[in-house]
C-alpha cells in the first residue's frame, strides 16, 4: 500500500517519509524580574519586583525573589525561575554545611566568593539567573556584589538587575552615584533616601517594562538583622 505525496505527485510507501519536522527546544525561559541593591556605611537594602510571569502571561503577583542566607547576607534573584530554585536550594545547604562545621555564619563576602565559584562552575551550562549579593562586610559596612551567569564578581555601592535593569541603573548611576554631574557635593546615603530613591526607580520601571510590577519586596540589613518592608505598584 502506497500513498500519494502531494507536493511531488509520486506514490511513496507507507514506511517512507518526505522530512522530519524540526521542533525547537530551549532548556532555559525568562520569567522576568528587577533587583536593586544599594549600601550604606552601616547597612545595606535589597529589593525585588514580586511579578512571576513568562512572555504575556503573569504566573503570579506574589513570588518572592529575595533569599535570606544569614543575618547579614541576603541574595536577590531573577530570570530563569527554576534555575533559581536549584541554585538558591544548593547555596543554602553549602551555608549550612559552613555553619556546622565552623560554629559560625559566613560572611558576606565568603559567600559572594562561594557563589561566584558556584557560578563558574557551571560555566558549560550555566545557570539562566541575573543574581546579586547584598550584606554587611566584616567591619559593618554595606557592600554589593554583582554577577554575569558564568560568576564574575564586581563589589559596588549600588547596582540594578534583571530584566529592567538597564532601565534602572542609569537612574541610580544619576541619584546615586552622582555620575558626569558637576557642582555636585556627593552626600553619604542615608536609609530614608535610599528607600525612597527604590521605590521610585521601580515606578519608573513598572512604566516600561511589562515583566515589572505588582510590588516590592524589600529586605533593609543592619547590625541587627534583617527588617522587611514592602510597596504596591501597578498591577497592569
Amino acid at each position: 500500500m502506497a500513498m500519494l505525496n502531494e507536493y511531488s505527485g509520486r506514490n511513496l510507501p507507507d514506511y517512507e517519509f518526505e522530512a522530519v519536522k524540526k521542533v525547537h527546544f530551549s532548556p532555559y525561559a525568562d520569567n522576568g524580574g528587577s533587583v536593586i541593591a544599594l549600601a550604606g556605611d552601616d547597612f545595606c537594602i535589597i529589593a525585588g519586583d514580586t511579578r512571576l510571569s513568562s512572555g504575556f502571561s503573569i504566573y503570579t503577583r506574589e513570588q518572592q525573589k529575595l533569599f535570606p542566607l544569614s543575618n547579614t547576607t541576603v541574595l536577590g534573584c531573577s530570570g530563569c525561575w527554576c534555575d533559581t530554585l536549584t541554585l538558591t536550594r544548593i547555596l543554602s545547604a553549602r551555608m549550612q554545611m559552613y555553619k556546622h562545621e565552623h560554629h559560625k555564619e559566613m560572611s558576606t563576602p565568603a559567600a559572594a566568593q562561594m557563589l561566584s565559584t558556584m557560578l563558574y562552575y557551571k560555566r558549560f551550562f550555566p545557570y539562566y539567573v541575573s543574581n546579586m549579593l547584598a550584606g554587611l562586610d566584616e567591619n559593618g559596612k554595606g557592600c554589593v556584589y554583582s554577577y554575569d551567569p558564568i560568576g564574575h564578581c564586581e563589589r559596588s555601592n549600588y547596582r540594578a538587575g534583571g530584566s529592567a535593569g538597564a532601565l534602572l541603573q542609569p537612574l541610580l548611576d544619576n541619584q546615586v552615584g552622582y555620575k558626569n554631574q558637576e557642582g555636585v557635593d556627593p552626600t553619604p546615603l542615608s536609609q530614608e533616601r535610599a528607600l525612597s530613591i527604590i521605590k521610585d526607580v521601580f515606578i519608573s520601571a513598572a512604566e516600561r517594562d511589562i515583566y515589572t510590577g505588582d510590588g516590592i519586596s524589600i529586605k533593609i540589613i543592619t547590625k541587627d538583622g534583617v527588617k522587611n518592608e514592602s510597596f504596591s505598584l501597578r498591577k497592569d
